[in-house]
């Protein structure tokens, strides 16, 4: 009796299951836009236009200075590697009151670069059967690598260039040269490393 009391309660119970939902779903309509939502423009949901170089035509110092000189070399030698950089790019320096299309910072500095030379030595191994000055035996050349690690300091020089009507950076790049040679070499290294800096201005 208890077992058939239990079932029919279990069936009255999937009944009720079965029945119709009491809860509905329901959605509150979106709000109203603000009035000046037609009137502005979002910059954030659209990418930003591809910079046009070609508009940049002439160039000055950023605050109006020179790259700093070091003992390596002076502030003189460094304009000039990046003014004749510049040149060949169709970059025109302004020496008049006239605002310029691009500002222009540069620096020179010395870095430390660890460096690793691999060198194999060959030798003859030992061994039964292995090579002797006297008597039989055969020989077998084999090599060792040998790893050897030391420090070098190199000259790197780096190019800034900024929008001049926002400030924003448009170019950055960098290039290095070996701390090494009489005056003459220096000149030329940084005229170098400067040309190997600009080297992909402007991009394509």
């Amino acid at each position: 009796m208890n077992a058939r009391s239990g079932l029919l309660l279990m069936c009255l119970g999937l009944a009720a299951c079965q029945g119709s939902n009491p809860y509905v779903a329901t959605s509150n309509p979106l709000p109203p836009a603000p009035a000046q939502a037609a009137n502005t423009f979002d910059r954030s949901a659209y990418p930003a236009p591809p910079r046009d170089y070609g508009r940049y035509r002439s160039w000055a110092w950023l605050n109006g200075q020179l790259p700093p000189g070091s003992a390596w070399a002076d502030s003189a030698q460094v304009a000039e590697a990046v003014s004749s950089a510049l040149d060949q790019r169709g970059l025109r320096p302004l020496h008049d009151n006239r605002p310029a299309d691009l500002l222009v910072s540069a620096n020179l500095h010395l870095e430390t670069r660890l460096r690793q030379v691999q060198d194999d030595y060959g030798y003859y191994g030992g061994g039964y059967g292995g090579y002797r000055r006297y008597g039989g035996g055969y020989g077998m050349y084999e090599t060792v690598p040998i790893v050897r690690t030391y420090s070098e300091q190199v000259v790197v020089v780096r190019v800034d260039l900024f929008d001049a009507g926002t400030g924003q950076p448009v170019w950055s790049a960098s290039a290095e040269t070996a701390n090494q040679g009489n005056q003459s070499q220096r000149v030329d290294a940084i005229r170098e490393a400067v040309e190997k800096a600009m080297s992909a201005y402007p991009p394509s």
